[in-house]
């Protein structure tokens, strides 16, 4: 798989604090080859002139539609056999893309590889409730459900983000893919540096709320939806 490309797709608003350091996270990855895809999704600050600084990266400017929108803009916009997705405030540790490759290939019924995180708190920033014991995953720490790196294949099989969730839009991307039969793995070692600070958009409890309902009712209205397909047939 070492010959095979892999796109790392990251998506930023307003994130000019951080986002170097996670541009540089993804060329110090261990694994070749690769490409690196900034979408600026409507930032007012200096973001997109930081992405365009690097001469390698590949940068695409949008109006505000959210993340979801942001990252189907950068799959579009991608070449690799596999994708990998970083927010703009979070790092890659070196070996994170060699070792998720090696895992996927290693194991060709898996079509996404998750990994652990370090939550890392920005200065003056406490840990909310859910970085102290992660709603999805249980432990502190837990998983960041874009860590993982995805086959192109799995992604075409169960579709992309949908952009009219601002929150909520991954947890409800992973339900397809397990809904697609598409298997996911999670790597034990910890493989992202994962930033806590007060502009997070899960940062907000009130937010992380409202963002599980809406992935609860989507596969519900999926669930629904099939059924009635059932009876017509």
């Amino acid at each position: 798989m070492s010959d095979q490309l892999i796109s790392v797709v990251i998506c930023v608003y307003n994130g000019e604090r951080f986002l170097a350091e996670a541009i540089d996270s993804a060329f110090a990855q261990e694994y070749r080859p690769i490409e690196v895809i900034v979408v600026d999704d409507g930032s007012d600050d200096r973001s997109a002139e930081i992405a365009r600084s690097y001469s390698d990266v590949r940068v695409l400017s949008q109006e505000n539609t959210g993340p979801a929108a942001a990252r189907n803009a950068g799959i579009d916009a991608s070449t690799g056999a596999f994708l990998a997705f970083l927010d703009a405030d979070d790092v890659m540790l070196p070996s994170k893309l060699r070792e998720q490759a090696g895992h996927l290939s290693a194991h060709p019924e898996v079509g996404y590889v998750l990994c652990r995180q370090k939550l890392v708190p920005d200065a003056g920033t406490d840990l909310p409730a859910w970085a102290r014991r992660d709603p999805i995953f249980g432990d502190p720490g837990g998983v960041q459900p874009t860590s993982g790196l995805v086959r192109r294949t799995a992604l075409e099989r169960a579709g992309g983000f949908d952009p009219s969730l601002r929150t909520g839009e991954v947890m409800e991307w992973l339900s397809r893919l397990r809904e697609a039969g598409i298997g996911i793995d999670i790597l034990p070692k910890v493989l992202l540096l994962r930033r806590v600070h007060e502009d997070n958009l899960t940062h907000d409890q009130v937010a992380l709320t409202e963002r599980l309902f809406k992935t609860l009712k989507a596969r519900a209205d999926r669930a629904r939806a099939r059924e009635g397909d059932d009876e017509n047939v």
